[in-house]
């Protein structure tokens, strides 16, 4: 199943990078305007997610949720924990019980189609992968984005080889099918918010293939809710 999966990402990778030509690095301003409503909100949006954690051994590490992403998830023994609230367009109504603050931005927010709290282990690595195609964008926000011994910021995302280190606060919009990985090199739990955002101006028949692929992706959500919630 794995292997499939891989294959076809790659197939779609290849459709989409002969149509839609894009940088690594994106303008959220030009992009995702809404994008400036999460970073405003950061501070809430930190506090809620902490205090997800109180009951952290129910959320799901994300090879539980997608076995196919074993590779990258369970590689090291170290947890990728993935809260999901809302998964290409399907709400995750049990989890959004427990985050008032993101139903209200997604409320606000119909271009957002998937929102997920991600919370890396100390140590954990994330190892090299692309995302299966570029009808969406990845905006990043930083919400408790842990120091190493030296006092700097000790979680890395490299995209397209070059690195990238979020603050508290910090946002990035960012297109994942380009090669990237995580370490977070500290002894603290990293935090951020994941969203997956409709890319604007596809070409007609890339805005068609995203549809169908958004819509198929979401069917299987709507599905097997319970794969969201420990």
């Amino acid at each position: 199943m794995s292997l499939l999966y891989d294959h076809a990402g790659d197939a779609l990778r290849w459709i989409y990078d002969h149509r839609i030509d894009a940088p690594p690095i994106l303008d959220s301003e030009r992009d995702f305007p809404n994008g400036a409503r999460f970073k405003a909100a950061w501070r809430e949006m930190r506090d809620e997610a902490i205090a997800i954690t109180r009951d952290r051994a129910r959320i799901p590490r994300f090879h539980d949720i997608m076995q196919e992403q074993g590779a990258i998830s369970a590689n090291d023994g170290r947890d990728w924990r993935m809260y999901v609230m809302k998964a290409y367009g399907a709400d995750v109504d049990k989890n959004l019980a427990s985050a008032p603050v993101m139903r209200r931005l997604l409320d606000a927010c119909p271009e957002v189609l998937s929102a997920t709290y991600s919370y890396l282990a100390p140590g954990k690595h994330i190892p090299e992968h692309r995302g299966p195609f570029r009808g969406i964008m990845r905006f990043h926000v930083g919400l408790s984005m842990p120091r190493d011994s030296r006092g700097e910021l000790g979680a890395t995302l490299w995209v397209d080889h070059e690195p990238h280190r979020l603050d508290n606060g910090d946002c990035m919009l960012w297109d994942d099918t380009y090669p990237h990985e995580v370490l977070n090199a500290t002894d603290e739990v990293r935090i951020a918010l994941l969203l997956d955002v409709w890319r604007p101006r596809q070409p007609a028949d890339m805005a068609a293939l995203s549809s169908v692929i958004v819509s198929t992706a979401r069917a299987f959500a709507r599905r097997r809710p319970e794969s969201f919630v420990g």
